[in-house]
């Protein structure tokens, strides 16, 4: 009979103490995957997935070691207490490494208000190939479709728990249920695709299949005859389907991690404008039925909303304990790991404040440029925020679509773009990273 996640967490932090460990932590997960394509309306591939995996971390002195495994034996777990001992015994000193201290851990919490776990039951492989043919079949029924590349349903659901010497115990389950349709419009030479997708916590959530597909027969048809746009400087408006990679590279910036390297363009802006001043970008981790939201983070700290930036202004950095100590700072509860690594920053659900104009109107107010509805490939300095990516979508011209466009390449500053956005009011709030299309009024094509 399988273990329950706690009792394997208890018996691997009792392993490590035997074994001469001075402090340590565990994590176990359990994981159920499953997904189907169909192609032609006939099953392609089926895939299913399930096993429990166990992680490590001990604490000799300031000394670490990680170790992982899949089998949850009582032998496995002792060999992986020895060996992770034996690891940190001949690893380097880390002054920053080190556990919370208890004052500091999560100790009231209700993760069922988060509503990450859909309780209905899991979806049988023949529902999920139903959605995936729904889906193709709508995409195909429209005029100018001459194929469906790929349509895909998947389920998934997760259980993980945390547990260390320090005095911490905890964990929650959560699921996620997806849909994909990528659709090709055109023949030979002259083909081109775009896709449409949605993921969420609850099924129920779920975008219908025909819509899915229809929409991403009609992303594909607008593709078709693409040009090559003139070079010069031109205004640029990042369709919302693509816009949260901005957003992307300033979490990125602010990433402890990277600001304690030094390796960061915005390392010396605290307290500076990094957005305009009518825009914040808050993180809320405690929001029902988003993907990002936890009640804890991987080192048993307590999660809480926290402004990132406020009225344009940069609040501060995302932190775990090693690098909140290496920047003599207060972690923000932003540690993230697996089984097989140790915690580093990252970031929950984030949304950056919505425009009063609709995508239509920024259209219209950027005259001629160019809408980003895809990105191919990325070249992004850390240290300076030069931003060149290859890009495709539609050519504005006096503020009306004109046809489509591909092959060309977009440039600028990162602090200079981000100071001067504007926001539509478009963002999908169920999303983990809620930003809306963005205009950037002035940008370098590369194309003809």
């Amino acid at each position: 009979m399988t273990q329950p996640l706690s009792a394997l967490t208890k018996s691997l932090l009792h392993a490590a103490k035997a074994a001469g460990a001075d402090a340590a932590d565990a994590m176990a997960v359990d994981a159920t995957s499953v997904s189907v394509d169909v192609r032609g309306n006939a099953l392609e591939q089926a895939e299913r997935a399930e096993g429990i995996d166990i992680g490590l971390r001990v604490f000799v002195g300031k000394r670490v070691a990680n170790v992982s495994a899949s089998d949850t034996s009582q032998r496995t777990i002792d060999e992986m207490a020895a060996r992770a001992v034996a690891m940190a015994q001949e690893a380097p000193e880390d002054p920053y490494a080190g556990l919370a201290d208890p004052d500091q851990l999560a100790r009231a919490y209700d993760a069922h208000t988060l509503e990450l776990h859909d309780p209905a039951a899991e979806p049988t492989p023949a529902a999920l190939q139903d959605d995936a043919a729904r889906a193709e079949a709508a995409a195909l029924a429209v005029k100018g479709i001459s194929q469906v590349q790929s349509a895909s349903a998947g389920y998934s659901e997760q259980s993980v728990w945390l547990a260390a010497s320090n005095g911490f115990e905890g964990g929650y389950s959560r699921t996620s249920r997806g849909l994909s349709c990528v659709a090709i419009a055109g023949t030979g030479a002259d083909m081109e695709r775009d896709y449409d997708g949605d993921s969420r916590t609850f099924q129920s959530d779920l975008r219908d299949a025909g819509d899915i597909g229809k929409t991403a027969a009609t992303r594909a048809l607008q593709r078709i005859d693409a040009r090559k746009p003139p070079t010069g400087t031109y205004p640029v408006l990042f369709d919302e389907r693509i816009s949260s990679t901005l957003i992307g590279h300033l979490l990125a910036a602010i990433n402890g991690a990277a600001v304690a390297r030094g390796a960061s363009w915005l390392r010396n802006a605290m307290g500076q404008q990094v957005l305009p001043d009518t825009l914040s970008l808050i993180e809320d981790p405690h929001r029902p039925r988003a993907s990002g939201s936890r009640p804890f983070d991987a080192e048993g700290l307590p999660t809480a909303r926290r402004a990132i930036v406020e009225d344009g202004v940069l609040q501060g950095w995302t932190l775990d304990l090693a690098n909140a100590r290496k920047l003599g700072l207060d972690p923000t509860g932003n540690a993230a790991r697996g089984v097989s690594s140790g915690p580093s920053p990252a970031t929950w659900n984030t949304a950056l404040t919505q425009g009063t104009q609709t995508r239509a109107d920024l259209i219209a107010q950027m005259g001629t440029g160019l809408l980003v509805t895809s990105m191919i490939g990325s070249t992004i300095n850390p240290n300076t925020g030069d931003y060149s990516r290859g890009a495709a979508g539609l050519w504005v011209e006096n503020g009306e679509v004109t046809h489509a466009i591909n092959e060309c390449t977009i440039a600028g500053n990162l602090r200079e773009m981000l100071r001067g956005v504007i926001p539509a009011n478009d963002a999908r709030t169920h999303l983990s990273r809620v930003v809306p299309s963005l205009l950037v009024t002035e940008m370098t094509l590369a194309g003809a």
